[in-house]
């Protein structure tokens, strides 16, 4: 009979084309799926809790996955560390029941966003921050990402994605918030949100129109009408993929 497992993953995805397996591109998911084949010659495609894009980090991506290998888990995960590209580390393996799905078992999620504030950036953190030296009322963008927690349909901060069908959970665009806040320390401000699922590039855009809001282009008070609105449009641009962490993922 074959056993499930939890992985969890921190990747650097600066040299990634996302996680989603892609043709002719280095993936997370396919790197992953390529160490297993290679460690138990089991061709299996792992499952993560959602798809990161491409430049986009991870300190705790889950994947789940069948195998029928009687392997334990700390020997794979061992294996698997040996295996995979210095840029993606397992951090635990665990057996879990068979109903386990790190997409569809997820409650919440948490991300960060990184900005560095400093008029220049160390070039060893280049890769992990969104560099943005400019003008910027700080207080003001705290203030702005008070106004998204709770439950809200978050279209107009949803990317258009082709490849979502109509059985994934995108076409519901509601998301309930449980936190989202900005804090400084040093040079670098940061963006926390957790909450029960996000839509496709949900954080970069909300951070894109917080940055207006600091820029002084949008009102404060001008979340709730783009919220209302349920059109892309209304929101600001798409922040920059190198400063977005996927930090953890509650089941």
């Amino acid at each position: 009979m074959r056993r499930n497992f939890k992985a969890i993953l921190a990747y650097d995805g600066a040299d990634f084309c996302g996680w989603q397996v892609q043709p002719a591109r280095r993936t997370i998911q396919g790197e992953l799926a390529e160490a297993i084949r290679r460690v138990i010659g089991e061709q299996v495609l792992p499952q993560g809790s959602g798809r990161t894009d491409a430049g986009v980090h991870a300190l705790g991506q889950v994947a789940s996955f069948a195998l029928a290998s009687p392997i334990p888990a700390p020997n794979l995960q061992t294996a698997l560390n040996h295996t995979l590209p210095l840029s993606i580390r397992v951090l635990a393996v665990e057996e879990v029941p068979h109903a386990f799905h790190a997409r569809h078992s997820a409650k919440a999620k948490t991300y960060e966003y990184r900005i560095y504030r400093g008029d220049i950036c160390p070039p060893f953190i280049a890769r992990y921050v969104h560099h943005h030296p400019y003008p910027l009322n700080e207080g003001a963008v705290s203030d702005a990402a008070k106004l998204v927690i709770g439950e809200h349909d978050f279209t107009s901060f949803a990317a258009v994605d082709p490849e979502r069908g109509k059985d994934e959970d995108e076409v519901d665009n509601f998301r309930t918030i449980f936190s989202s806040s900005w804090q400084r320390q040093g040079e670098m401000f940061t963006y926390r949100v957790r909450g029960d699922g996000f839509l496709h590039h949900m954080v970069r855009n909300l951070v894109g129109t917080f940055l207006l809001i600091g820029k002084g282009s949008i009102a404060v008070d001008a979340i709730p009408n783009i919220l209302a609105k349920k059109s892309r449009s209304q929101a600001g641009p798409t922040a920059p993929a190198q400063g977005l962490f996927l930090v953890s993922v509650e089941y």
